[in-house]
C-alpha cells in the first residue's frame, strides 16, 4: 500500500501491476484450479457478479471435456477459492472425485443461483 508521500504516478508505474490484492476479473478467467493434492480440477470459466451488492457472487469452474465439449460447469462460492500467486492458479479444497460424480450444468442450462440462500 502506498504511503501518503507516494504520488499517483509512482503507484501506477509499479511494474508488478496492481495484484494480487486488486485484479481485473478478465485476468482471472482461464486460471487453473487445483486442490491440495495437486489434482487439476479445471479452470475458471466465468466470474459472476451480484449487481445489487457489487460483490462477486460465485466463480464458474469448467471441469473435464475437450475444447468445451463434454465439460461440466460448477458454481463455486468465491470464498471457497484461494489464490495461489506463486503458481498463478486457484486452490479449491475439494477432492477431484466429487466433480467426477457430480452432475454440474452445461453452457446452455445455467442454474438459478441468484438467491442468498443458495450462496450460504
Amino acid at each position: 500500500m502506498a504511503n501518503i508521500d507516494t504520488t499517483y504516478s509512482e503507484v501506477m508505474s509499479n511494474d508488478d501491476g496492481p495484484g494480487p490484492e486488486i485484479m481485473g476479473g478478465s485476468s482471472l478467467i482461464g486460471n487453473d484450479v487445483y486442490n491440495h493434492s495437486e489434482e487439476d480440477l479445471g479452470e475458471i470459466k466465468e466470474i459472476m457478479l451480484d449487481m445489487e451488492s457489487g460483490e462477486i457472487a460465485y466463480a464458474v469452474l469448467s471441469f473435464g471435456g475437450i475444447l468445451s465439449i463434454g465439460e461440466k460447469l460448477f458454481a463455486i462460492p468465491w470464498d471457497a477459492l484461494t489464490l495461489d500467486t506463486e503458481n498463478k492458479r486457484f486452490i479449491l479444497d475439494v477432492d477431484k472425485s466429487k466433480f467426477e460424480l457430480a452432475e454440474g450444468f452445461d453452457q446452455d442450462n445455467w442454474p438459478t443461483v441468484a438467491n442468498y440462500t443458495w450462496r450460504a
